[in-house]
Order: structure tokens, then C-alpha cells, then sequence
């Protein structure tokens, strides 16, 4: 079986051709390449995003995600690719809240703290 776009031979059960990167659907022993699949989103700068501004722990957890979603998706493993991008979303989302909760907590903290400082001084006498 050989690549309509290159020409070049494929494995029978090829679901990209190694060659020039085109999906091929085997129907028949006649290799097309699917334009019905686009590729889902990656999430892959909103991952850095999050990752240096929010969260850095969770926001690393979503840049793993949003890397293999275009991987997947060459290779034919549109499903694996739909479900990376949907854990790369779940996981910029988690790590943009929990930044934003971090930030106003300690937004809070440095101005509340120093009021209740200030009318609580006391005196000391030597």
C-alpha cells in the first residue's frame, strides 16, 4: 500500500505515514488521508502561563498534558489527544484558581495583619 500524498509504502494497519506525517484511513487497502479530524486544542500557553504566574506545581501537571495532545494526535490517537487536551484544560484551570485564592489570601494577609498591629501596641517602661 503506498501514501497518496508522497508515494511512498506504508505498513497495512499505517495510520500515519512515517514519511511525510499524513493521517491515512485504510478502507479496502486504499489509503486517504482524513480531513475531518482537527487537531483539539492544546492548552500549551496557557499551561506556561499558569505554571509561572499561578501555580507552579499543578500548572507542570498541565504542561505534561497540553504536550502530548499534538504527539497523539500525528501518531492517529485522536481520542488520547482529546482527552490530554481535556486534562491539560482541567489542570490550568485548578492552577489558576488556586493561584488566585494563594494571592488574595496573602493580599489579605498583608493588609489586615499590619491594622490590627497597629492598634495593638503597647507600652513599656524601663
Amino acid at each position: 500500500m503506498f501514501c497518496p500524498n508522497c508515494g511512498k509504502e506504508v505498513f497495512e494497519k499505517a495510520v500515519v505515514c512515517l514519511n511525510c506525517g499524513v493521517a491515512l484511513t485504510n478502507q479496502t487497502g486504499v489509503c486517504t488521508p482524513t480531513s475531518d479530524q482537527k487537531i483539539p486544542k492544546s492548552w500549551m500557553v496557557e499551561s506556561i502561563l499558569v505554571t509561572l504566574f499561578c501555580c507552579m506545581p499543578l500548572g507542570v501537571i498541565g504542561l505534561i498534558y497540553a504536550s502530548g495532545v499534538e504527539s497523539k494526535f500525528r501518531v492517529g490517537d485522536y481520542e488520547g489527544a482529546r482527552i490530554a487536551s481535556a486534562n491539560a484544560r482541567q489542570w490550568v484551570i485548578v492552577s489558576f484558581v488556586l493561584g488566585l485564592l494563594i494571592g488574595i489570601i496573602v493580599l489579605l494577609y498583608v493588609i489586615f495583619i499590619p491594622l490590627f498591629l497597629v492598634g495593638t501596641t503597647s507600652t513599656w517602661s524601663v
